[in-house]
């Protein structure tokens, strides 16, 4: 994987990551439905608590259903930082919801707020215009 790319699960496929020595190798495979769902956002971040800790960020937008909110919490217990939508902003509150339920966001932002937040995260800066749950 390289920086500065943004990586996109092609339909019916997993995706997820792993380590090779420093650099993090994308991986696409034809594994059977988790939670119903393939592509399946829980396989992606499982691979993320495994193999990237404390040096991932994990967001959770709109969306129907249950999925990636376990593997979210297994993110934040390996050290990543998560955001979370939250209700108001959300066109489906479930998956989000989830993921707040489970104990897996460290913030729950309006979406407008989502990526100032992250970029803020990622600078090491302290502008503050949310709250830690």
């Amino acid at each position: 994987m390289l920086p500065g790319h943004a990586y996109i699960a092609p339909g019916g496929k997993h995706f997820s990551i792993t380590r090779s020595g420093a650099n993090y190798v994308a991986v696409v495979d034809d594994a059977p439905p988790v939670n119903r769902h393939k592509p399946s956002v829980e396989v992606l971040f499982k691979s993320v608590a495994a193999s990237a800790g404390r040096n991932a960020y994990g967001i959770m937008l709109t969306g129907m259903g249950a999925d990636g909110a376990t593997a979210m919490r297994e993110m934040r217990d390996a050290g990543s930082y998560n955001l979370v939508q939250d209700e108001s902003t959300c066109i489906v509150f479930g998956m989000p919801r989830e993921a707040i339920a489970h104990g897996a966001a460290d913030e729950v932002l309006p979406l407008p707020q989502i990526a100032h937040a992250l970029l803020t995260k990622l600078r090491g800066g302290s502008d503050q215009v949310h709250h830690r749950i």
